[in-house]
């Protein structure tokens, strides 16, 4: 599951739907209703990762921290079940020309953007594997490109089966997208799922109904590794409302190694319920 549950904005500034109080709960609702294996989260602030690690419980572990100089600000953290998958190591990278570098930038973000990166062990099949969350540029185009080429060296020289979690702030159809799949590097798992669980919603409606067939900024990427069963984009309220202004975008993603018969079955995965509530 990836979600951009929307950085906490101070109550004087927030516009109705923004207040923190007002979506807490929500966002509690949701992640308790779908219970992720793997959780990618973007626009999270120290008290929005506290809030849900204590939400998802001591069964979870994460990793990221604040893609500002000294790790401050908005993080994407990688949040995973500990039961299920074991840590082996992870590392933060700027992007930018100094991925060692906090806080740098480059290629035309005014804002420090980075990646986290995981390499964890699948406990039921041995299989080790290598999990990258991030949150690209907003404004630049040229950024987004650049920073699609430096994961997918990233993940060529790591020579792990991967999964790519983000907002990528480009829809399905951009020169971003493309520079990911390109000669089949990654895929997009909504594309190539044998079952779509949902309608394809755009996944950015800004505490709007969502539109059908719109555009897919938020995706879940992965090598040819993978078997993909199912697909899906959350449109459900939870608590009476939107928990945030984009919509979590979920995928059924089956280890190499491990059987793909009745994966939808999994006790682990939770399909988002079609529509809106």
């Amino acid at each position: 599951m990836t979600w951009n549950i929307r950085r906490l904005i101070p109550a004087l500034m927030a516009r109705e739907h923004d207040r923190w109080e007002t979506r807490a709960p929500r966002i509690r609702a949701a992640v308790a209703d779908m219970a992720p294996t793997i959780l990618g989260i973007q626009e999270s602030l120290p008290e929005q990762t506290a809030f849900l690690q204590d939400v998802l419980g001591s069964r979870y572990q994460s990793v990221g921290q604040g893609r500002g100089r000294d790790h401050t600000g908005e993080a994407t953290p990688i949040f995973f079940d500990s039961g299920r998958l074991e840590l082996i190591t992870w590392e933060q990278c700027a992007l930018s020309n100094r991925p060692g570098k906090p806080g740098s930038v480059s290629w035309g973000n005014v804002f420090p953007r980075a990646f986290v990166a995981a390499t964890v062990r699948d406990r039921h099949t041995g299989t080790r594997f290598l999990i990258i969350n991030t949150h690209l540029d907003h404004l630049s185009s040229r950024s987004r490109i650049r920073s699609a080429g430096a994961i997918r060296e990233f993940i060529q020289k790591q020579t792990l089966p991967a999964i790519v979690l983000g907002d990528f702030n480009a829809a399905q159809d951009s020169r971003t997208h493309g520079a990911f799949t390109q000669s089949a590097a990654l895929s997009d798992t909504w594309s190539i799922a044998d079952q779509h669980l949902t309608r394809q919603w755009g996944t950015f409606p800004n505490y709007r109904n969502p539109t059908p067939g719109g555009r897919r900024i938020d995706w879940i990427l992965s090598t040819s590794d993978w078997q993909v069963p199912g697909a899906g984009i959350n449109a459900r309220q939870y608590a009476g409302g939107w928990a945030s202004d984009h919509l979590s975008v979920h995928a059924l993603i089956v280890p190499p190694g491990k059987a793909g018969n009745d994966a939808l079955n999994d006790r682990q995965f939770h399909p988002p319920t079609e529509g809106l509530q």
